[in-house]
């Protein structure tokens, strides 16, 4: 970590993280890919429950990344019992948190899925999809703690196999349950259900492999000091995903306005632009052991090249996405959902807005993560919070206000320029600090 070129050990740790995310995003993929041969409540109804997903997976990564991030410290400073207490107090405290609103969300249903955005024709179909769901949050929650953990750790192949393993066998569970057992889309959610068990258990007998950090519940010694640490390194993440959580809430409920076709269509373009997100975000956390290995043992020139290189090729992505969803834009929404006419044509002019900008979040996304990894953890939070919620959120009720749902379409490029230009200021003071 210390020793090799940077450009390389990029690479080697982004390549297993990238297919990670991407199978984490095929999850969602898959699924709408396969609902939305249904109809369109069927496709606004993985809409609705996305907004608990991407909670599930904000409070994963809180504790995943936070205890992570001291984890790759602790070991670069040769402290493994520390790391040691550290791996199962995130681990342990993220099932019992996903376990509580688990049960929470079976009690509160109902209720719940209309908050999220459920309009009444999409209630029923949102209904067993969600239950399904709400079933295999604290699995869901284990795997994306332990697959950060051992990311982290410089172990990204072994976590690659064992979230890999549950994406194929959803993947191939799919069509037997949604269409050979005539399940719907409820079948869609037992297929993750079931996906997300066996992936658990795989990572799990994996975890300590290769010189890692086992997971042991005598480690579990939960005292304030591990919390400050886990909020110190997790905080940006729980904050950058629980936004995304957010303005799916908010986007349902504002799209709701104009009808199913308008909330499965921007349901769509959520899994898409999650799907190339997942990639992006995987080349970044390839670059955090990096970072984080490499600042503890305070090689900030090291720490200065992985970060220029990391952003010249998350930007370089960017821009051949953007390029690929402005040009095939309708080509894209209609291998969702080709059957309604009105949800491709807003589909599509949303992806095209929101590719219009994409180049720009490469940077914002590398930046984010260089503050979380070298414990800017104010500034980090910030950049977090900026592209959804400073800027994205408040666009979105303004733009809906005064010019309907193109109102809506619009926010997301505006707020675009708007977080680099944030990030770029914190960028530049901290990397002034780093002396």
């Amino acid at each position: 970590m210390t020793t090799q070129p940077v450009g390389r050990l990029v690479w080697e740790m982004a390549i297993p993280s990238m297919v990670c995310m991407l199978v984490t995003g095929l999850y969602n993929v898959v699924d709408t890919f396969f609902v939305g041969r249904i109809d369109t409540q069927s496709t606004a109804a993985l809409g609705i429950v996305f907004v608990y997903m991407t909670l599930i997976q904000a409070i994963s990564f809180f504790f995943g990344h936070g205890s992570g991030n001291f984890i790759s410290r602790a070991l670069g400073a040769r402290q493994s019992e520390q790391a040691e207490e550290m791996a199962a107090s995130g681990f342990f405290i993220s099932i019992m948190l996903t376990t509580l609103l688990a049960v929470s969300g079976f009690i509160f249903m109902d209720p719940l899925l209309r908050f999220f955005g459920s309009t009444p024709t999409i209630l029923p179909v949102a209904r067993p999809y969600f239950g399904y769901i709400l079933l295999c949050s604290p699995f869901m929650s284990g795997v994306f703690v332990m697959n950060n953990q051992m990311r982290l750790q410089g172990n990204a192949i072994l976590s690659m196999v064992g979230v890999l393993s549950g994406a194929i066998m959803n993947i191939a569970l799919d069509p037997i349950f949604i269409f050979g057992l005539d399940m719907g889309v409820a079948g869609a959610g037992l297929a993750t259900a079931i996906s997300q068990f066996v992936s658990f258990w795989i990572m799990l007998s994996m975890i300590g492999r290769n010189g890692g950090i086992r997971i042991r519940l005598r480690h579990f010694h939960p005292v304030m000091a591990h919390y400050r640490e886990i909020v110190a390194g997790g905080l940006p993440s729980l904050v950058r995903q629980s936004l995304i959580s957010v303005v799916s809430l908010c986007v349902n409920n504002l799209a709701a306005t104009y009808g199913d076709p308008a909330v499965a269509a921007f349901s769509v373009v959520n899994r898409v632009m999650a799907l190339v997100m997942a990639a992006l975000l995987g080349f970044g956390q390839g670059f955090q052991p990096v970072c984080g290995f490499n600042y503890g043992a305070h090689l900030y020139g090291r720490v200065r090249k992985a970060f220029n290189y990391s952003v010249l090729i998350a930007t370089v992505y960017c821009i051949v996405v953007s390029v690929i969803g402005i040009v095939f834009a309708e080509d894209i929404i209609c291998l969702f959902r080709a059957e309604d006419s009105e949800v491709v044509r807003i589909g599509a002019q949303v992806l095209r807005y929101q590719c219009f900008t994409f180049s720009l979040v490469g940077f914002v996304v590398i930046v984010n993560m260089y503050l979380q990894n070298t414990r800017k953890t104010v500034s980090a939070t910030v950049v977090a919070i900026a592209r959804h919620g400073l800027f994205y959120i408040p666009l979105l009720y303004i733009g809906s206000h005064f010019w309907g749902i193109y109102g809506m379409v619009i926010a997301q490029p505006i707020a675009d320029v708007l977080s680099i230009s944030m990030a770029g200021v914190f960028c530049a003071h901290a990397l002034r600090q780093m002396q």
